[in-house]
């Protein structure tokens, strides 16, 4: 499933195509994904136009100058399209390459601009994906943003902060970072990135990095910068390629190739001076992946 830096790269990628033009026609070409489509999806969202592209945790927020927004989730498998040019050409002038087979093509936005037509399209061959939509002034009532934490990009997130919600807690520090109400969005490839970066191991107990009066050690301190850096670097070189997900341009994201840890199950560690080999365990049903001899 596409992590935070995938949606990201998404947005950005749409962002210069969809934001400032006029939903002409939405087009549903089944009547739902692995959620059914809103009542009157299709009639609500017409003639209004595109104000912003926005993100919370990996949900795609598109919000429409009428107080609506549509949610979207990639689920496993969604991507978008987009096309540019006369929307009568075939196959179309693409101002980006396509990205999947058009069988798969479940929705389709066109989109008036001031410099030409374009057709925004969703694919998604396994429709793990669903569209929602909500009032924009009642985002934070939807049931998956409710008690949502901070955003890894955010200024919010501080190892103060961490310190608070780590105090006097037994559970193992990959587990804690994958609550989603502690930090919104922050995934499994990313935070094993994050943990090595930190030499921190998976396993170790939350509380270990908060002292007596509250205030967060420097491994804890360490680890929030590594957070942060993991995320932005990812984001900067387009998301992880893993599985199905391909960016808005229909090409793979690059980040995949620079794991020091993600899917390196028996490799050598990569830190400078460590004779450790990458081990793999399962917590909580997930993959983790860590040096034993460097992290701690």
């Amino acid at each position: 499933m596409p992590e935070l830096p995938e949606v990201e790269t998404v947005r950005r990628g749409l962002a210069p195509f969809m934001e400032g033009g006029r939903i002409a026609r939405l087009t549903l070409r089944r009547a739902d994904l692995r959620l059914p489509f809103p009542d009157r999806f299709a009639e609500r969202a017409e003639g209004s136009v595109v104000a912003a592209l926005g993100r919370r945790a990996k949900y795609l927020l598109i919000h429409l100058d009428n107080d609506l927004t549509i949610i979207a989730h990639l689920g496993m498998s969604g991507s978008f399209r987009i096309e540019t040019g006369a929307q009568d050409q075939s196959p179309g002038d693409f101002h980006r390459p396509r990205a999947k087979n058009e069988a798969h093509d479940h929705v389709l936005f066109a989109i008036d601009r001031a410099d030409g037509p374009v057709r925004i399209i969703y694919n998604d061959p396994r429709r793990f994906g669903f569209m929602q939509m909500m009032v924009t002034s009642e985002l934070d009532s939807y049931p998956a943003f409710a008690g949502l934490g901070p955003e890894p990009t955010g200024n919010f997130l501080s190892a103060d902060y961490l310190a608070g919600r780590f105090q006097g807690r037994k559970q193992p520090l990959k587990s804690a970072l994958l609550d989603q109400k502690m930090i919104a969005g922050l995934g499994n490839i990313y935070v094993c990135e994050a943990l090595f970066r930190a030499h921190l191991l998976p396993t170790r107990a939350v509380a270990s990095l908060v002292k007596a009066n509250g205030k967060p050690i420097k491994a804890l301190e360490q680890l929030t910068g590594d957070i942060r850096a993991v995320i932005a670097e990812a984001i900067e070189a387009g998301g992880s390629s893993l599985r199905d997900h391909i960016q808005t341009d229909g090409s793979l994201g690059y980040f995949q190739h620079r794991f020091n840890v993600y899917d390196r199950e028996g490799a050598p560690c990569r830190t400078e001076g460590c004779r450790g080999t990458i081990e793999r365990i399962v917590q909580a049903g997930r993959s983790t992946f860590f040096c034993r001899v460097c992290q701690r």
